[in-house]
């Protein structure tokens, strides 16, 4: 087995469980009922954290690019779209889940069901993305 091949595919592990967990996540908040909010809290948990494992082995997909070929993969104009996509849903998307978890206590009923559809659609949006970053790099 290569090792640059066991390195991408542990990575994708990583990379497909977060999303996963970020579309899922949020979808599954989205639909729940709107007073089970410790259970939207731990959700948003498994968001949060799921969003920074999708920024993390985006980044070691760079990484074992550049460690195994000594420079990052060549991209299309197409695919530095959909990555530049992808980066901007997981920083919304991380910072949304922590505002989610530090203060919707305090938020009303619609605007905690606004942070869920918003978390839901960065990550559909982010999943998208991935399609066409993957067929146009």
């Amino acid at each position: 087995m290569q090792l640059e091949n066991l390195s991408y595919a542990l990575t994708q592990i990583i990379h497909n469980f977060g999303a996963v967990a970020v579309v899922g996540g949020a979808f599954f908040a989205l639909k729940a009922k709107p007073d089970q909010l410790q259970l939207k809290k731990c959700v948003a948990w498994l968001v949060l954290i799921a969003w920074g494992a999708q920024a993390a082995s985006g980044v070691i997909f760079g990484g074992v690019s550049f460690y195994f070929y000594g420079e990052f993969p060549d991209l299309h104009a197409v695919a530095i779209g959909a990555l530049v996509i992808k980066v901007l849903c997981a920083v919304f998307g991380f910072v949304l889940a922590a505002l989610y978890l530090r203060g919707a206590a305090q938020w009303s009923e619609k605007g905690r069901h606004r942070a869920w559809h918003a978390l839901t659609g960065l990550g559909a949006t982010a999943l998208t993305a991935a399609a066409f970053l993957r067929w146009f790099s």
